[in-house]
């Protein structure tokens, strides 16, 4: 008798155990959603966003009234600053990676979620959310603050401003999981934002400035220029604008698995 007790206490214990034996991916996004908080860089990269929007949009539409530019759609201030606040997101983005392989963290990371690529995406996919969320955010401040200095030199089309709002937020948040890619690859921070700021902001210049058909034929499937034309949407791109989302879409991709490549072949 004591031993058929026995053998059923054993197997509730053995049930109740297997019950508490991971929270899968639920669980590992909320464990990556407790550990951003949790640090300071992430509360200053979106203040700092927040101020470069509020001064960018509203210097952008005192700019297009001073020198009587066409009329625009008001979102354009938003969509121009995303050239600047697109960093403040890079470097939280990259925080959630590198700060943990810098205080070796990542082991204790990789002990609690064994399995490498639930880890990866757990974190692009808060990068993510982060950056859409974020960045609309910063798109509607922008509106806001940009309609008065623009003077009438600016249109406000309802469809037109929830586009580039919410383009604005997609657009952020493939450069988030892009970053979270990179930063799995190369693992520490000056690392991480030099390929990225490369990449997405000084490679376009540098192909822009050389010239010629064959290096702006290029510079069209970079990161940040097709990204302005899916942003603005106004027909003047050289693709559609579901186009446009697919390459950043195919970025996104290539850096994800370039990160998890690194991470299974070089663990923590």
């Amino acid at each position: 008798m004591s031993a058929v007790s026995t053998d059923v206490s054993d197997g509730r214990r053995g049930r109740m155990v297997s019950g508490r034996t991971g929270g899968g991916f639920v669980g590992a996004f909320t464990s990556e959603w407790t550990k951003l908080w949790t640090i300071r860089t992430p509360y200053v990269c979106l203040l700092v966003g927040l101020i470069v929007t509020a001064i960018f949009t509203f210097y952008y539409g005192s700019i297009a009234r001073i020198n009587d530019k066409p009329i625009q759609p008001v979102g354009n201030a938003s969509v121009s600053s995303v050239i600047l606040t697109q960093f403040a997101l890079v470097i939280l983005a990259m925080t959630m990676v590198t700060s943990e392989y810098s205080t070796s963290s990542m082991r204790t990371s990789l002990l609690w979620v064994p399995v490498r690529p639930r880890v990866q995406l757990a974190k692009a996919l808060l990068s993510a959310l982060v950056g859409f969320v974020t960045a609309v955010g910063w798109a509607v401040l922008g509106i806001a603050l940009a309609w008065g200095p623009f003077q009438g030199h600016a249109s406000f089309e309802l469809s037109k401003v929830v586009y580039q709002t919410v383009a604005m937020g997609v657009y952020s948040a493939l450069v988030c999981v892009m970053t979270v890619g990179v930063s799995f690859a190369l693992r520490t921070a000056a690392g991480s934002v030099a390929m990225i700021f490369f990449v997405v902001s000084a490679l376009p210049s540098m192909l822009v400035g050389l010239g010629g058909p064959v290096l702006l034929a290029i510079n069209e499937y970079m990161p940040q220029t097709v990204g302005g034309y899916f942003m603005l949407g106004d027909g003047k791109a050289p693709f559609p604008d579901a186009v446009s989302l697919l390459i950043l879409l195919v970025w996104a991709v290539i850096a994800h698995l370039a990160g998890l490549f690194v991470l299974r072949r070089r663990d923590a």
